[in-house]
């Protein structure tokens, strides 16, 4: 049998209904290309030679394209680290995969000194933080180190995924001028048309704060949604009767900026499970989206739990075990604010992209 007709025989398999009849999860990952760039940063000059010059403080993006994409480019963007956008807790399907099955363009974001992005302008040093066992709470997996919430969407009885979850991390750079260098390079990304002119930004934690940023800092239109999981900090105007805090926010921006987060197509803060009225972020996140829909925008708060019976979700519900539903969620999302459609007239027939693929390669 050739490879061609091989792969056909693949192919085919591949699209035998599965046990849920989850038709994004059985499909296969045709890309077009994929690769990387850097973007935004500066060029400084070396103090003691002059002609010798450092190129810092850029960002760095890793992309994925899929055979006959959709128009909506997604970055995912933590500020700890990708890998968290790259598969599951336990090892399983991560959000890129899984958004890449759906013909989604994937782009994998390190802002400036952050990850692969980690050539800096100025001089910093690295001092040991024993966060571990911190994180275990902050990571919404149970109230405290180690006694996990009952029904939690993470494997707990699995030592491995504990040990991936905290050494798969960079140094986080989490002060308010971070917050801006990130945010600016990621604008700048943005308008460059590197990611095509429909793009959501895809946060969680500290990141969903910069991608707000991000927002307020572009020169063009082409962000047409922010989808923030626990998003920790928002934006403000300067006519907000609120206080400017630290690199979790709240920021605060002249209002005429602070509008353009009302221009977007949609704005989602989505929360996980043991968080109430009472969590200081959600109540940041209701003043922001209620200031941002008071100047026409369209800003809303979504509990997996309460509104989708989501229950156990974590700080990351991308890479909770139920992340295939968690993703279910951002499909709707993305087809309810007209952000699912095609590049090309290729529509939704898998057996014809298949079809049209194979005689390309034959």
């Amino acid at each position: 049998m050739r490879p061609i007709e091989i792969l056909a025989l693949f192919l085919s398999l591949a699209k035998a209904k599965d046990p849920e009849g989850q038709e994004s999860g059985r499909r296969p990952i045709l890309l077009d290309k994929s690769g990387g760039f850097t973007i935004g940063g500066n060029i400084i000059n070396s103090p003691i030679f002059p002609s010798q010059t450092l190129s810092c403080d850029h960002g760095y993006m890793e992309y994925f394209i899929p055979w006959k994409p959709r128009n909506t480019s997604i970055v995912m963007w933590h500020s700890s680290s990708t890998q968290v956008w790259q598969n599951r807790w336990d090892g399983g399907e991560g959000y890129k995969d899984k958004f890449l099955r759906r013909r989604y363009p994937v782009y994998l974001w390190d802002g400036p000194r952050i990850g692969r992005a980690n050539w800096a302008c100025e001089p910093y040093q690295y001092i040991p933080s024993y966060r571990d066992q911190g994180n275990f709470a902050a990571w919404n997996f149970g109230p405290s180190f180690p006694n996990f919430w009952p029904g939690v969407q993470f494997p707990t009885e699995d030592e491995e995924a504990w040990q991936q979850a905290t050494s798969s991390r960079y140094i986080e750079f989490d002060t308010v001028k971070n917050v801006h260098l990130e945010s600016q390079a990621a604008a700048v990304a943005a308008d460059s048309g590197k990611l095509g002119d429909s793009i959501v930004y895809l946060g969680n934690s500290a990141s969903g704060l910069r991608a707000q940023m991000a927002a307020v800092k572009s020169n063009s239109t082409n962000i047409k949604a922010i989808v923030a999981y626990e998003g920790y900090g928002y934006v403000f105007p300067d006519t907000f009767n609120i206080t400017g805090g630290g690199p979790f926010g709240p920021i605060t921006v002249p209002l005429e900026d602070f509008k353009k987060l009302a221009k977007l197509k949609a704005i989602q803060y989505v929360w996980g499970d043991h968080r109430d009225e009472t969590f200081p972020f959600i109540k940041q996140a209701r003043q922001a989206a209620q200031l941002i829909n008071q100047y026409g925008g369209n800003a809303k708060l979504f509990f997996l739990a309460k509104e989708a019976g989501l229950n156990g979700s974590t700080h990351s519900a991308f890479a909770d075990m139920d992340n295939e539903k968690v993703a279910g969620l951002l499909e709707d999302f993305l087809k309810e604010n007209g952000l699912d459609g095609y590049r090309e007239e290729a529509g939704d027939d898998l057996s014809s992209l298949d079809q049209e693929w194979l005689e390309s390669y034959s």
